[in-house]
């Protein structure tokens, strides 16, 4: 039901359709839903690999019982996820049948002054890194003594450490791959709600419908409420998805990073609302200059194929590249975030860039209502934006 204040503002009128619509909208429903599954699945996976923890059962016969007992005593320390358990043998041929029957996973065994693991058909990689590093770190240990000297002494300067001049190496990681999540979202929201904006436009103005409504209430405002639904609506949904990611990553491994993403995932939406709203301007577009339904794809291909090089470009660039288009329009709604995410970008740039965002979201909205209220009521066939420009009101 209308309010005095949706009387005087048409556009609230329009946008609040645009908005019942979609929350009764079956496939919409369903499309939210599942995406959320999918956000939930991959928090709850993380979560039991996280927590999961595989045992191995090492053979040993007594001569090697010794640097087995290392191993079960030191895996927990070197990987939290392995736990090694011995099974004595009474000797190497017992050993060797125990791991052809599959009652061992490996048989670790000392020949020739070496250490060697043998398995089935294939070493379980986990065993053998934790085996080599307590083996080493053993013999090692052996060595020095006979040598009158420590392991400290002998591995003094050894250790190779590694760093970046520019952010956090663990961040910038688990930044990448946050990134690739939101690229995704942001190119499925942008092309599910344009198509659906613009075969919109389109079928109203097939059916003539537009015609009866453009003389009710101005087009502009048709256009507004139309950009306002959608945005709100795409806006409200990747706010819906980053609250569940943020909560899922709390049972996770990567929980440590939420202090550090969580405003970065603010600045995404920030992004996302004027990037979206620039967006879906030329999807409405695309859909006034189309006269029928199967008009749309070819005039809505442009859009598509800036969202195709904004998503594979947030993908791709890298370096100063990705710095500098970090600031272009529309593609900085993506690439600054993920730098904000990596921690590259200091606290200044996401300011700049969102303000040239701001000024070309604005830019656009007025040419695209040009376009579109010049475009609407056209119904003798497809239009270019060049006729669509120069067409009478």
């Amino acid at each position: 039901m209308s309010t005095p204040q949706d009387v005087g503002q048409p556009w609230l009128l329009v946008a609040r359709r645009e908005v019942a619509t979609k929350l009764v909208d079956r496939s919409f429903l369903v499309g939210t839903l599942l995406t959320l599954a999918l956000i939930i699945g991959f928090a709850g996976l993380q979560a039991v690999l996280a927590e999961r923890t595989k045992t191995y059962d090492l053979v040993v016969t007594s001569s090697a019982q010794t640097m087995a007992d290392a191993v079960v005593s030191q895996a927990p320390t070197l990987d939290d996820g392995i736990r090694v358990t011995v099974v004595p043998a009474a000797d190497d041929a017992a050993a060797e049948a125990a791991v052809r029957a599959d009652d061992a996973d490996a048989w670790l065994t000392e020949r020739d002054g070496s250490w060697l693991l043998v398995a089935r058909d294939e070493v379980p990689s986990g065993l053998e890194a934790v085996a080599a590093t307590v083996v080493r770190d053993a013999v090692l240990t052996q060595n020095a003594d006979r040598a009158g000297t420590s392991v400290a002494a002998l591995t003094a300067g050894t250790t190779l450490a590694s760093d970046v001049l520019v952010g956090d190496a663990d961040q910038r990681g688990f930044a990448q791959g946050m990134a690739f999540a939101l690229a995704v979202l942001f190119y499925m929201a942008s092309l599910i709600f344009g198509m659906t904006l613009a075969n919109s436009v389109v079928e109203e103005k097939q059916s003539r419908v537009v015609e009866i409504i453009a003389t009710k209430i101005p087009v502009r405002h048709l256009l507004a409420g139309k950009v306002a639904g959608n945005t709100a609506l795409a806006v409200g949904q990747m706010a819906l998805y980053a609250a569940i990611g943020l909560i899922g990553l709390r049972f996770t491994q990567y929980a440590s990073f939420l202090p550090s993403i969580s405003g970065a995932l603010g600045w995404f939406l920030v992004f996302f609302l004027l990037g979206f709203l620039l967006i879906s301007c030329l999807w409405a577009v695309a859909g006034a200059l189309a006269s029928r339904t199967e008009d749309v794809q070819s005039t809505s291909t442009p859009v598509t194929m800036l969202l195709v090089a904004i998503f594979f470009g947030s993908l791709l660039l890298d370096g100063p590249a990705q710095t500098v288009v970090s600031y272009v329009p529309p593609a900085s709604a993506i690439l600054m975030p993920q730098r904000v995410l990596e921690g590259s970008a200091q606290w200044w740039e996401p300011l700049v860039a969102l303000g040239i965002l701001a000024v070309a979201a604005g830019a656009v909205v007025l040419l695209a209502e040009r376009l579109y209220r010049r475009s609407l009521l056209q119904t003798q066939g497809r239009l270019s934006m060049r006729q669509a420009w120069s067409a009478p009101e």
